[in-house]
């Protein structure tokens, strides 16, 4: 099967009104990008399939939609002002600004240890140089990737502002309330998806680095005496997947296959609640369409790890393009959040439990939208006889039915617009009579479309409309009285 390029996916993302770089009439605006009329209907479908599974599925979850821009002493507190980092280096000659480990990677260097000292170690033990003019490198320096704003009248020091960097705090600020709501009880989850920004040094790779994006995250409050007790566990505890653990990496092994139950029983987690959120995470992305044969999950090293956790594992998904990315992490995040937020507010933000005062630990799963997506367009994107198919889920396509007349002429159209009619109350669907037939069906295929209906000769005379197959391009003829029910019927596989 011919691998997809990064340049083929935009190509088609541009040509079909999915996604596109923002502002490009005038040259575009790196690592922030707009979404066509595809698009939102693909990331609407996605969003939507993620709060039913997580959220509106279950009784131990509640939504939260926050601010963007909050006290700047949430963002001291969380540790973001000072830690919230990534490592540049800049050429002496040219100046231009690299990320020092995208850098390394791109010359096929990878790192162990992603710690300042490590990192000039490498380039001056590998002669690395500025790859645009050759050039001396300087040594690493920290750089935040916050974007600051101003709030007020006034641009002071006093007026700073940020924008978030993660949804995350927004829940934890807002702990007190919640836990109201879960009854004081535990367990229970924050669950939020939103818009963040990041001051990426060098965005790239299309959707995968922006400097403007969406999380949909879960902050997931458990008592730490009952961390090894989820009675959710044999929900995940059969999934079976490939898990790259600290040791393997250290060892220069290759990820191994083993079941969530069997790497939770050998100690690969830090907690039972842990090892749960990791299958059920991808539970999730197998359902909307990801082969778990492209998924892994990695460990990260302790110097990978955010200053807030103790154990974190990425869900990777094999790009042919890119190699092996996370398109999601899941983190032991522990107490760390409420301690410093209670210590910088003054609040109590703790729980009493049968006159027991707990401070809850916290499991974090946190997905970046865009990069769910373009995992998802990889793993659609087919070809078949030199034309490009999108094997998109029937649930996540953004139209489910097209209706086509054979033929431009005013008895087919207006058949047409009657089958139209008919179907959009019971499914996504759209007219298009613009075009060869041919050339309708194509764009259907590249859009996504499953179900394409063609109103022709034969049904003028007899009501009856053929139903062509995205994925396999084979046609049923079907009476328009029986359409509905067929479509459906097809939808569930009977």
């Amino acid at each position: 099967m011919k691998k997809i390029t990064l340049d083929e996916l935009v190509s088609l993302c541009k040509r079909r009104g999915i996604i596109f770089l923002t502002s490009e009439i005038y040259g575009g605006f790196g690592g922030f990008f707009d979404w066509g009329p595809i698009g939102v209907e693909l990331r609407r479908n996605i969003v939507d399939s993620w709060w039913r599974f997580f959220v509106r599925s279950r009784d131990d979850i509640y939504g939260l939609y926050g601010a963007i821009i909050m006290h700047p002493k949430v963002w001291e507190a969380s540790g973001h002002v000072e830690r919230f980092i990534d490592w540049l280096v800049e050429c002496k000659k040219c100046h231009t600004r690299y990320k020092a480990e995208e850098l390394l990677e791109d010359l096929g260097i990878e790192l162990t240890d992603f710690s300042p000292q490590n990192i000039e170690k490498v380039i001056r033990e590998r002669n690395v140089r500025c790859p645009t003019c050759g050039g001396e490198l300087s040594e690493p320096k920290k750089f935040n990737l916050m974007l600051e704003t101003y709030v007020g009248s006034v641009k002071s020091e006093e007026a700073i502002a940020y924008m978030r960097p993660e949804t995350a705090q927004g829940m934890f600020i807002n702990f007190k309330l919640y836990s109201v709501y879960a009854r004081n009880q535990l367990p229970f989850g924050i669950a939020q998806i939103g818009k963040v920004f990041r001051n990426e040094i060098s965005p790239r790779n299309f959707i995968f680095r922006c400097r403007e994006f969406e999380i949909a995250e879960i902050e997931y409050f458990i008592n730490p005496s009952e961390a090894e007790s989820c009675p959710y566990f044999s929900d995940v505890e059969n999934i079976s997947i490939k898990i790259w653990t600290k040791e393997m990496q250290k060892n220069g092994e290759e990820p191994k296959e083993m079941t969530i139950g069997d790497a939770y029983n050998n100690g690969v987690f830090s907690n039972m609640w842990h090892a749960y959120w990791v299958g059920e995470s991808i539970r999730w992305l197998n359902n909307i369409g990801l082969s778990l044969e492209n998924l892994r999950v990695r460990e990260h090293l302790e110097t990978e790890l955010a200053h807030y956790s103790v154990q974190t594992f990425d869900i990777e998904y094999y790009f042919p393009f890119l190699g092996w990315k996370e398109i999601e992490g899941i983190a032991n995040r522990t107490d760390y959040d409420l301690k410093r937020h209670a210590e910088y507010s003054g609040e109590k933000l703790y729980m009493v439990i049968n006159g027991e005062k707990i401070i809850p630990h916290v499991i974090e799963p946190s997905w970046g939208v865009e990069r769910v997506i373009l995992a998802l367009l990889t793993e659609a994107y087919t070809v078949k006889e030199d034309r490009v198919i999108l094997k998109i889920p029937y649930e996540l396509a953004p139209y489910k039915v097209g209706v086509y007349p054979l033929l431009k002429r005013e008895p087919f159209i207006k058949k047409a617009r009657e089958v139209y009619e008919l179907l959009k109350t019971s499914f996504e669907s759209f007219l298009d009579i613009s075009g060869s037939i041919g050339k309708r069906y194509a764009r259907a295929d590249e859009i996504g479309v499953p179900f394409g209906i063609t109103i022709d000769h034969q049904t003028l005379e007899d009501d009856t409309v053929t139903i062509r197959f995205r994925d396999t391009w084979e046609q049923v003829r079907v009476n328009i009285s029986e359409l509905k029910e067929k479509i459906n019927q097809y939808i569930k596989g009977t």
